[in-house]
């Protein structure tokens, strides 16, 4: 199962369960640490990387502040080279037009590139509604897919896995969806991966129809770039006859140029690699070499609205890195599911409730799930400030009301009422002081904050009691 997942509890209800799973913890444990260590490597290996990162925020604030002019000169390049332009207000939208399109092929059957797109907008669910069987290629999403699980990480969706669990979706499942895993397939990674190499194979080979995404859309020349490091994605660009993009507005680059900084940053910043082993570029169609159809679906979905908002727009910047959910402590240790989206940890954190607004229990909760220590901002490649846009959201939702936050607004004029009168305030730390003895450990009403810290003792005199006695 992919797509967004509203309906589901709020983060603290669903990172609570998480958090007591130990073979999901470990799992992650693992995982992040390694990424985010080998990252760490290859970042410092660049002596400009601090002049790469400011450059790559440069380019992506100029192009969201004109990104009415970039759309166009896109939809013109695309257009002029062959292919053709479908603009999706929304995924529903997207999901029609898809589906037309593959229809229209007669075909009954896709292979997809990895893609966050379309994972947001539930596209295997809406052709599996009519009829078409969308195939995952890249060897993570095959194994959510097979195992009808959900992605939990944004560059490696399976990461909540561990090779024995692998092994027993393959075997089990395989069959059900063509070529069936080898007898006798133990845990070991070149097996794993040579299973699913030959599970993939008769897929590429008889697909006529392929889907993708892209990490960057160059606007001067109608250009489509794809980064991956399997080949599969290479596969599904080239040997189909019709090739279907699904590409958020907020992809585009304006020049070459710009493009040239974001491979640099983003290998390093996601695979820790150098160079990604595969870079796909594709402009239109081209005779007798791949694709003959080819169309660009170009995907709003909450961006516009988000692009609105002069705080929470710098979460458009984002390149799909992953870099905030390896250093995030909240996110190793609740996993991406309990974001209840697509787009786990503080990069999910701050854009799904954006993207979708903040009326439901889980995207009014998000805002919440990060402790604000700003590890994601320092690792972020286009220096986006999540903790200020983190701060910026549960202002809005604070504002929406609610039990939690009326009381909390009730407490806050209390407080600046005390304040502004000295001899309540005096007299209120008077009475601390005097009946500190029998104050709680946990204070009534807030046991998610009480639960796991005491409350600070209260000193045995107030501090202007004390400052008369020892420095008038």
């Amino acid at each position: 199962m992919s797509g967004t997942y509203l309906g589901m509890p709020s983060f603290p209800k669903a990172a609570r369960e998480a958090v007591h799973n130990e073979t999901l913890r470990g799992n992650l444990r693992h995982a992040t640490h390694t990424i985010r260590d080998k990252r760490a490597k290859a970042v410092a290996e660049l002596s400009d990387w601090a002049q790469l990162r400011e450059a790559g925020k440069q380019i992506k604030d100029r192009t969201l502040r004109h990104l009415d002019q970039y759309l166009v000169q896109l939809e013109e390049s695309v257009t002029a080279a062959g292919g053709t332009v479908h603009w999706a207000a929304d995924g529903d939208e997207a999901n029609r037009i898809v589906a037309g399109l593959v229809k229209a092929t007669g075909e009954r059957e896709v292979v997809k590139v990895k893609s966050m797109a379309t994972q947001e907008i539930g596209l295997n669910e809406a052709l599996e509604a009519e009829g078409i069987a969308a195939y995952e290629t890249d060897l993570a999403e095959l194994i959510v897919q097979l195992g009808e699980d959900r992605p939990s990480h944004i560059l490696v969706p399976a990461i909540h896995r561990n090779r024995g669990e692998i092994r027993e979706i393959f075997a089990r499942t395989m069959s059900e969806w063509g070529r069936p895993a080898p007898e006798g397939l133990t845990d070991s990674p070149a097996e794993l991966a040579e299973a699913a190499r030959l599970h993939l194979r008769e897929k590429f080979l008889r697909a006529k129809v392929g889907i993708s995404g892209a990490n960057f859309m160059v606007a001067e020349t109608g250009t489509l770039v794809v980064v991956e490091s399997e080949g599969n994605g290479r596969m599904c660009l080239t040997l189909p006859e019709t090739l279907i993009s699904v590409v958020g507005i907020e992809k585009i680059v304006p020049t070459w140029q710009d493009l040239e900084v974001f491979l640099q940053t983003l290998p390093r910043s996601s695979t820790a690699e150098r160079m990604n082993p595969y870079t796909s570029t594709w402009t239109g169609t081209t005779d007798a070499d791949g694709p003959q159809d080819f169309h660009l679906v170009l995907l709003d979905n909450g961006r516009t609205d988000t692009l609105a908002d002069e705080v929470g727009r710098q979460a458009l910047r984002c390149i799909r890195c992953s870099a905030c959910l390896n250093v995030c402590p909240v996110y190793e240790r609740a996993g991406g599911h309990a974001y209840g989206s697509v787009y786990p940890g503080p990069i999910g954190a701050i854009l799904s409730p954006q993207l979708r607004g903040t009326e439901s229990e889980i995207d009014a909760s998000l805002p919440y799930a990060s402790s604000l220590c700003g590890a994601c901002y320092d690792v972020c490649p286009v220096a986006i400030d999540i903790p200020e846009v983190l701060v910026h959201l549960r202002e809005r939702v604070a504002g929406q009301g609610g039990r939690g936050h009326r009381l909390e607004k009730a407490a806050m004029k209390t407080a600046g009422w005390v304040l502004n009168h000295p001899a309540a305030l005096a007299a209120g730390e008077k009475a601390a002081a005097k009946t500190r003895a029998l104050h709680p450990r946990r204070l009534p009403g807030a046991a998610a904050w009480t639960d796991s810290r005491d409350l600070p003792e209260v000193p045995p005199e107030p501090f202007r009691d004390w400052w008369k006695k020892n420095r008038t």
